[in-house]
């Protein structure tokens, strides 16, 4: 057996294969894996202010990455693109908006958001 570590992104073959497997498993337990990727964009004045990243998988939403530019950070921006994460799949039968987000990041802005923290993976660095 050849095992080789791949940076980036894979090749189109293999997501093909990835995703007719994921399909394929999940039908013998009657679900569906209604995986897509998406974004929100947020521009001000024709400048990105801001990206949200995420995947839908099942019945969940991920959070993958939320940014704000520094120069337009503290103007409301990131709630913003979560009110619109949660508009835009409201009502489309997901059950759940999850991320996960370190200390040194935004759970405070997150919980400020609504967002419920479920555990705390501890840093055995620290």
């Amino acid at each position: 057996m050849d095992i080789k570590y791949n940076e980036g992104k894979l090749d189109e073959n293999i997501c093909k294969l990835i995703n007719k497997g994921f399909t394929e498993y999940d039908k013998t337990f009657d679900l569906s894996p209604n995986y897509k990727e998406f974004s929100f964009i947020a521009k001000e004045n024709g400048e990105i202010s801001g990206v949200f990243t995420g995947k839908c998988l099942h019945d969940e939403v991920k959070i993958s990455d939320l940014i704000v530019t520094e120069k337009f950070r503290r103007k409301g921006i990131g709630s913003e693109l979560l009110k619109c994460v949660e508009k835009h799949f409201k009502n489309k039968n997901y059950t759940s908006i999850s991320l996960t987000t370190y200390d040194f990041q935004a759970p405070k802005f997150y919980e400020k958001c609504g967002f419920k923290c479920e555990f705390v993976r501890e840093n055995k660095r620290k």
